[in-house]
């Protein structure tokens, strides 16, 4: 498969497919196909893998695309502003991302939600700190909100990050949760009650953009409000 993103900061990546290869989305994704694509909606790896699907964050079903001509393209746009990211992952191969953040990619990926030792971290967090592990082989296409930030943390470094802006992980990074000290900063900082607290080594990719806080900010001026 060859593809290409298209598009700025309102990104669209368009996929030209070799005859019977394959490709998965999440429903609403596709934004434009040849003919030549046939298109199936089912629940991948039957309940068992639309349960973990659905506990993601992600949608029980998955859009299924078959190219049955050489050279099908298909294109798959991100749903706010910001970075589409590509990752070909190798057999076992993962990373993990924020919830909602798979667009598309082979039909060979597995999608499940991430566990963590500390279980109420997650549940404590907050929507920011349901995790995503995406894994290979095959291709993969993120989708960030904003513009894209990559660090790489040496062994040990810690980088604290705010409530919605952890967008992808290398698994060898420590994901923690802690929450904010004092009850000034708390109640008046306007940062929210919990921090991400990443600890190294591995790549980790922030976003710039918070679509919670993008949707409290908007919320004033939504007809009814």
């Amino acid at each position: 498969m060859e593809f290409d993103v298209l598009g700025g900061q309102l990104p669209t990546v368009v996929c030209k497919m070799k005859q019977n290869e394959k490709m998965i989305s999440e429903s609403g994704g596709m934004c434009w196909m040849t003919a030549g694509m046939k298109m199936e909606t089912g629940m991948k790896g039957g309940l068992m893998g639309a349960f973990k699907r659905s506990m993601a964050g992600e949608s029980a079903f998955v859009n299924t695309f078959t190219s049955t001509n050489p050279e099908d393209e298909i294109a798959f746009s991100s749903s706010f502003p910001g970075q589409i990211i590509h990752f070909n992952l190798a057999e076992g191969q993962h990373v993990i991302a924020q919830k909602g953040a798979f667009l598309a990619g082979s039909d060979t990926l597995s999608l499940e939600i991430h566990f963590r030792k500390k279980l109420w971290a997650g549940l404590m967090g907050g929507e920011g700190f349901i995790l995503n592990k995406i894994q290979g082989p095959g291709d993969a296409f993120l989708e960030i909100d904003g513009a894209l930030v990559m660090k790489e943390l040496a062994d040990g470094e810690v980088l604290k990050v705010d409530t919605g802006h952890v967008a992808i992980l290398e698994p060898t990074v420590n994901f923690d949760v802690e929450m904010v000290k004092g009850f000034k900063n708390i109640f008046m900082g306007g940062e929210g009650l919990f921090l991400a607290v990443l600890r190294g080594p591995g790549k980790v990719w922030l976003q710039s953009m918070n679509v919670q806080e993008l949707a409290n900010q908007l919320r004033p001026f939504m007809p009814g409000k």
